[in-house]
Order: structure tokens, then C-alpha cells, then sequence
């Protein structure tokens, strides 16, 4: 495809996700600015490696500096103290927001989560703009990530793709995966969509593989002019039965929507 990217800001490019997509970019972009609280080091020449916590303001104005887009992965990615969300998650949004208005940065992404809808029922099929029902702290806090993408794209003016992520496995490992898995390969695909998808000022789509037993949206997926190919269903056999879990009673969020699994953090 060429390296038709220009500069890309990963932050949380030490993570899952971040790793990935930081291999599946490298040979897109002309120039891939890592960011994470933890060291990395170049892989290539392409590479520039910054290590800073997000919620320092002034690091995370001068990594963008000279960047065409940022995706934007780094947070707390998982259920915890509501101040820790929103130090990590909201705050560290914020920061990337101000600062790539302030830069000039012609796309920014942001990971948001399938969590925050994780409290409606697995017989429906959920759009994105169908209100939240986050089933955690940790989903509130991607709700409150989405609204600063909004602002910031209705406010002023930044171009915002909000990719709400599955469950990013090599393959699926339990069997709500069945639904939510989002292959590797159509990560890369949305990521990449994301960034170079024409005339957007604010979406938000459900990154999740073309399951047959998936209960999100992906039509709205064609905004982006990506379509996802994977399909969990070709490992059900290999998955044990949990009961009788995707029950029509059941909820999308599964385990993460059970009462203990917050509580733990109040």
C-alpha cells in the first residue's frame, strides 16, 4: 500500500493492541511515534520511541508535534478505582485531544470499548447510536471518552474515529468470544480504515470480526470502507460450554456486568 500514512502517534504502543498495530503500520507510515509509560525500543528507523505518562500535558503536545494522526490506545484497560478511570482514561483522553488541536493533527482515533454497552440483553443488536449501558466503571469511563471525542470534533473541528474494541485475541478463547472476538487481522483493518477513511468528522463502529454470533452492528462500518472477514464461529468446536451462557436473558458484558466484579473497586 505504500507508505502513504505520513507521521502516526501510537500511544499504548506497548500493549496488545498497540503492538499490533504498531507492525501493522510500520510499513504504512513514514514515520510511527510510540508512545507508553513503559520502555520500547525502535525496531526500525521509522520508529521514534517516547516514554511519558499521559497525563503530562506538555509530553503529550510535543509527540504530536508534526503528526498527520494519532491512534490513541493508552489507559487503564480494564475494571478499576473510578479515580484511576479517570485519571488514565479520561484525563489522558483529554490531553491527546488538546493537544492534537493544538497540533493540527488531521485524524485522531480513540480505543474506546464494546463495555459500554455491555449491559444490554445478547438478543439485541446493538447500533452505535443506541445510549450507552456501560457495565463497569471501566465502560463509564469510555463513555466519557467518546463525549470528549465529540466535543472535540463538533467544538473544533477535529476529524475523531471512536472504534469500540472486541475481544482482541489471536483466536477466541472462551465463548462469549463467539460474538465479540476481533481478529488480529481485522483489527489492523479497521485501524487502518480508520485513518484513512475520507470526509469524516465523528463516527463511532464496533471493531469486531464478521462473527456469526456477533451482537453489534458492523454496518456501520461502511463509513469507514472496512469490512470485516474473520469469523469466531470456525473455533466453536474447540471452546468448552459455560452453561447456558447467550441465553436471551443474557447480558453482552457477560462476567464483567456481574455486580463483583466492580465492587471489588468501591
Amino acid at each position: 500500500m505504500g507508505t502513504s500514512l505520513g507521521t502516526v502517534v501510537i500511544t499504548g504502543a506497548a500493549g496488545r493492541v498497540g503492538s499490533a498495530v504498531r507492525v501493522g503500520l510500520r510499513g504504512e507510515a513514514e514515520r510511527l511515534v510510540l508512545v507508553d509509560r513503559v520502555g520500547l525500543a525502535a525496531q526500525s528507523p521509522a520508529e521514534e520511541v517516547r516514554q511519558f505518562d499521559l497525563r503530562d500535558a506538555e509530553a503529550v503536545t510535543a509527540a504530536l508535534e508534526g503528526a498527520d494522526a494519532v491512534v490513541h490506545l493508552g489507559g487503564v484497560p480494564d475494571e478499576a478505582p473510578l479515580p484511576d478511570l479517570l485519571d488514565g482514561n479520561v484525563r489522558g483522553t483529554h490531553n491527546v485531544l488538546e493537544s492534537a488541536r493544538r497540533q493540527g493533527v488531521g485524524r485522531v482515533v480513540l480505543a474506546s470499548s464494546n463495555r459500554l454497552t455491555g449491559f444490554y440483553p445478547v438478543s439485541e443488536n446493538v447500533t452505535p447510536e443506541m445510549p450507552p449501558r456501560p457495565d463497569g466503571l471501566y465502560g463509564v469511563s469510555k463513555v466519557a471518552v467518546e463525549a470528549l471525542g465529540r466535543l472535540y470534533a463538533d467544538k473544533f473541528g477535529l476529524s475523531v474515529v471512536c472504534l469500540r474494541i472486541g475481544s482482541f485475541e489471536d483466536a477466541p478463547t472462551e465463548r462469549r468470544h463467539l460474538a465479540t472476538w476481533l481478529s488480529p487481522r481485522d483489527c489492523l483493518g479497521f485501524v487502518h480504515a480508520a485513518l484513512t477513511a475520507p470526509g469524516i468528522r465523528f463516527t463511532t463502529v464496533y471493531g469486531v470480526s464478521a462473527n456469526t454470533r456477533r451482537f453489534w452492528d458492523i454496518e456501520a462500518g461502511s463509513a469507514l470502507g472496512y469490512t470485516p472477514v474473520d469469523d469466531a464461529e470456525v473455533f466453536a468446536s474447540r471452546i468448552p460450554p459455560e452453561g447456558n451462557w447467550a441465553d436471551s436473558s443474557d447480558l453482552q458484558g457477560g462476567a464483567y456486568a456481574n455486580a463483583e466484579y466492580t465492587l471489588r473497586h468501591i
